[in-house]
């Protein structure tokens, strides 16, 4: 891409349109302009400013009938952000959204289908396309995923005259006594409820082969067998001190706590930064990346970044929007993209971020990846749930009582929604 900085004034001037809104529409010229908001993917802010100033540049020099506007906005409230500004009919034609916002807006009927801007299925992977599907139509095209997996400190396993490192949760319940013997907790859990689930209890019940909604998203699931099998590996563990003592309370964080301290032997939804984190803390030949634990099945979290058609796009403008996703989603923007932001492809056909150790465990693991369960009411099912998982943490229920409690809850939750 070339070299190409946005200047304050052009700063200045995407959070003024942040604030106000625009339409999509013709140029003045006979031509289209589209306008994407997308969010700091690329956590350096100079180089998401260079890398999203290059990619504009680069697109219209290819299109030069299509004026692209990229506005760079923060994080935080970008929820209600987008919905106040494609209920006034001034948003972006196109915007990054996670699988659960993809498909709150789809349920408000803010977004079109994007389907059209994919151009070979058998080419991405299949929790990054489920990730965007929404009742069946692609709604979100995947442009990036992130990864998460196993990580162990193999000296505390070695310490513990363990060779093989646990790759089943019959393994960890196995190794858990030897461990706790030497005053090291076999495996972290973080149960504040400030943590999302999808690092917490999520990849456990996916492992379980459960799932938190029905198949048609009418009703929760995680009150079934294999919710009560997952919260039951977590009691079972944490009875013979397979957990840090402070597990229902403790927030998500490697760096200055048990994974990076060694006080925990490993991680079971530990993405590279903090994998990173914990080398920095017990020693980089320490640290070994692996593949998701397997249960009933093998599974890990993995979300997908989703370019997504809004609403507000006219249907004269539809194909120039298309044109600015097809792009994104391509080999080499995805590759440029992976680079720059720490983060992996979303389809197969992408050339790898990096060919070390640690990057080709996490690629490997993302044909294990769950996107996360697309569904109107994911945000407010996971805050019902998480206190009650707490709560069977702290001795309060037992796993069924806990995840019967919060199915009553959440039931509660998807009957206001409908």
């Amino acid at each position: 891409m070339r070299s190409r900085f946005l200047t304050a004034v052009a700063l200045a001037a995407t959070a003024a349109l942040a604030l106000t809104g625009c339409g999509s529409g013709g140029s003045g010229d006979g031509g289209s302009e589209v306008t994407l908001w997308m969010y700091p993917v690329i956590p350096d802010q100079d180089a998401s400013q260079k890398f999203w100033a290059d990619f504009e540049a680069d697109f219209e020099a290819e299109n030069p009938d299509t004026k692209l506007t990229i506005e760079l906005l923060p994080w935080d409230n970008r929820e209600e952000k987008i919905g106040t500004a494609i209920a006034a009919g001034k948003g972006p034609d196109l915007v990054l959204l996670t699988p659960d916002l993809t498909a709150n807006f789809h349920s408000t009927r803010g977004l079109k289908p994007i389907g059209a801007a994919v151009d070979d299925k058998s080419k991405y992977f299949e929790g990054a396309l489920a990730g965007g599907t929404v009742d069946g139509e692609i709604y979100g095209l995947p442009i990036y995923q992130t990864s998460t997996t196993t990580v162990y400190n193999k000296a505390a396993f070695a310490d513990a005259g363990i060779t093989d490192l646990p790759k089943t949760w019959d393994d960890v319940l196995a190794a858990a006594p030897a461990l706790a013997a030497k005053g090291i907790a076999v495996m972290d859990y973080s149960g504040s409820p400030e943590v999302t689930l999808n690092q917490s209890f999520y990849p456990l019940l996916w492992q379980a082969g459960g799932t938190v909604f029905t198949p048609d998203g009418k009703d929760v699931a995680f009150d079934g067998p294999a919710g009560v099998a997952a919260l039951q590996f977590l009691l079972d563990l944490q009875a013979v001190s397979g957990l840090p003592a402070d597990a229902a309370t403790k927030p998500n964080k490697v760096e200055g706590g048990p994974l990076g301290l060694g006080k925990v032997a490993m991680g079971y939804a530990v993405s590279k930064p903090e994998a990173q984190q914990m080398q920095a803390g017990v020693g980089a030949a320490e640290v070994v990346v692996g593949q998701p634990l397997t249960g009933a099945q093998q599974r890990s979290f993995g979300t997908p970044g989703l370019i997504t058609l809004t609403t507000i796009n006219s249907d004269d403008n539809e194909e120039a929007a298309l044109a600015v996703a097809r792009r994104l989603a391509s080999p080499e923007v995805q590759h440029e993209l992976n680079v720059a932001s720490g983060t992996y492809p979303s389809r197969t056909d992408v050339q790898a971020p990096g060919t070390d150790e640690i990057t080709t465990a996490y690629l490997e693991a993302l044909k294990f990846a769950n996107p996360g369960e697309a569904h109107p009411g994911a945000r407010q099912v996971m805050a019902a749930l998480a206190p009650h998982l707490q709560g069977a943490l702290q001795g309060k229920r037992t796993a069924a009582e806990a995840l019967g409690d919060a199915a009553t809850e959440a039931r509660g939750i998807l009957s206001r929604l409908r």
